[in-house]
């Protein structure tokens, strides 16, 4: 049986986040929505790395950024599992585990093109429930209508 290297070979952050433990094809959904290229600041990105217990992962490390509470538990629509690890100078000063937020607000746009969150210069707002069946809903709170967490994220 072929042994798995799961040691990570990637640069230490002094200061910054590492999001760990991202459901595999997750990590550039995230890296989009929250704009986290646009930050400036140096980024590590591994896509489909070994995990003993995802299987496969998906890794980001952002230098210079310092996610909030409230911040990575947006995070818990795509990455569930994820683990939030806030680091300052090379060290885990806060780690975070996710729990879904009631309101997401300012990170998506309402797929309803009738909303008035298009023509009006307010931030987006969802409420955000599970279902019965177990899927994520988003309901907006202009237009009152509710979409799937990957509706609303494919715009």
């Amino acid at each position: 049986m072929e042994k798995i290297d799961y040691t990570l070979k990637v640069e230490a952050l002094k200061d910054g986040t590492a999001i760990d433990h991202i459901t595999a094809g997750q990590g550039v959904k995230i890296l989009r929505m929250f704009k986290l290229m646009e930050s400036g600041e140096r980024l590590y990105v591994g896509l489909n790395l070994p995990s003993r217990r995802l299987g496969k992962k998906d890794l980001i490390k952002i230098e210079n950024v310092l996610l909030t509470p409230s911040q990575a538990n947006q995070l818990a629509l795509f990455a569930p599992d994820a683990t939030v690890n806030v680091i300052r100078n090379f060290e885990v000063a806060e780690k975070y585990t996710l729990d879904l937020p009631e309101l997401i607000e300012g990170v998506f746009a309402c797929p309803n093109s009738n909303c008035i969150s298009h023509n009006e210069p307010v931030k987006s707002v969802f409420h955000v429930r599970r279902a019965k069946d177990g899927s994520t809903k988003m309901r907006c709170q202009y237009c009152e209508k509710s979409f799937s967490q990957d509706i609303v994220a494919e715009l």
